[in-house]
């Protein structure tokens, strides 16, 4: 009898979805909803081919395909993916991708890409964004599957949306960078945490932190200094911790932050090679820095290039001064990879990653 109903149940479904009268948006909600896959740092966006091909889509590339701060060889700090509307439509895979930027001109009312945010935004808010030029974005969440973010980008002019472009930027970044951290998350501690370095770390720098379970406790005799490291056969990825005694607003200089990183690679960093150390590379590249905060700790961040001083070896690193309120203490962080031939964009989000993780 259960099988007798279970197979009318199912005939009426299949009948329901095929009826003339069954709307798209009812089927879709009969529909399995697949969960978005795609790569980290990659956005698709929709847009008219003759708008990517002019000045709009000139500024996006500028802006969203600028070199990642900083790394050996230059690596954008978005991959883009560019699809007309057609396009998109024409394999349904294209539209289970994790990030979408859709950007139009709203003032083109024969646009597929016009037509596409305005039926996902609404006309209300179409007319809106006509009067109050402030009201330029918007976004969407799980549109075609699980797990997808869509920003939306309009104007009504192409002048005004190359404004829009250049204004959103930093708020998009961010945005989509705190999109991809789920996918981070779950690709830097795949199998679990390290917990007996966390407490070791806990114990000897008063410093909680999320450790994968990968990382492992390099051997040196310094008990002021706890390295941590990561090794495949494609890449090294490394963190040091040290305290200082927070005695002037001075100690937190860029000159500073140098110092201290090359006097701990000058001590401890090498080479296979006799007489060889790390040491900070601000000639080819200049070493950036910026006052942020991780997890609330005022921090001064630097990131730039190092090299082996007699070898042929160099990397990029981040390296943070965070000021622990507790202690009246500095914490010195210096996360730097060593990844010959490999893309570093993405390992140094990683180790980044576990930097942020950071608690007193």
């Amino acid at each position: 009898m259960k099988k007798i109903v279970q197979a009318i149940f199912f005939t009426a479904m299949i009948v329901a979805f095929l009826s003339p009268g069954c709307t798209e948006e009812a089927r879709r909600g009969l529909r399995a909803i697949p969960t978005a896959f795609g790569n980290l740092n990659e956005i698709v966006v929709v847009m008219d081919a003759d708008v990517w091909d002019g000045p709009v889509g000139d500024t996006l590339r500028y802006y969203y395909s600028s070199a990642y701060p900083l790394l050996p060889q230059p690596e954008p700090i978005f991959d883009l993916r560019h699809f007309t509307p057609v396009e998109l439509s024409q394999d349904p895979l294209r539209k289970e991708l994790r990030t979408y930027m859709i950007v139009s001109n709203l003032n083109d009312e024969d646009s597929p890409s016009t037509k596409m945010i305005v039926n996902d935004i609404g006309e209300e808010k179409a007319r809106k964004a006509k009067e109050d030029k402030t009201y330029n974005s918007a976004l969407g969440r799980d549109k075609w599957a699980k797990g997808q973010l869509l920003i939306y980008e309009f104007a009504y002019s192409e002048d005004e949306l190359i404004e829009v472009l250049k204004e959103n930027f930093p708020a998009v970044r961010k945005r989509v960078n705190q999109h991809d951290e789920i996918k981070v998350n779950a690709y830097v501690y795949l199998n679990g945490e390290n917990k007996r370095l966390e407490e070791e770390v806990k114990e000897n720098m008063n410093v909680s932190m999320r450790l994968p379970s990968d990382y492992f406790r390099a051997p040196i005799n310094d008990e002021e200094i706890i390295w941590m490291r990561r090794e495949t056969d494609e890449s090294s990825s490394n963190i040091i911790l040290k305290k200082i005694p927070y005695t002037d607003r001075s100690q937190l200089s860029k000159e500073n932050i140098i110092a201290l990183r090359d006097s701990i690679g000058k001590q401890y960093v090498s080479s296979t090679l006799p007489g060889t150390y790390m040491q900070t590379n601000d000639v080819d590249l200049p070493v950036l820095t910026d006052v942020t905060k991780i997890n609330g700790y005022y921090t001064l961040e630097a990131r730039g290039i190092w090299e082996i001083v007699d070898d042929y070896m160099g990397g990029a690193f981040m390296s943070c001064l965070i000021l622990n309120p507790n202690t009246n203490e500095l914490l010195f962080v210096d996360g730097f990879l060593h990844a010959p031939g490999e893309d570093k964009r993405n390992l140094m989000q990683y180790i980044e990653h576990v930097i942020r993780t950071i608690k007193f």
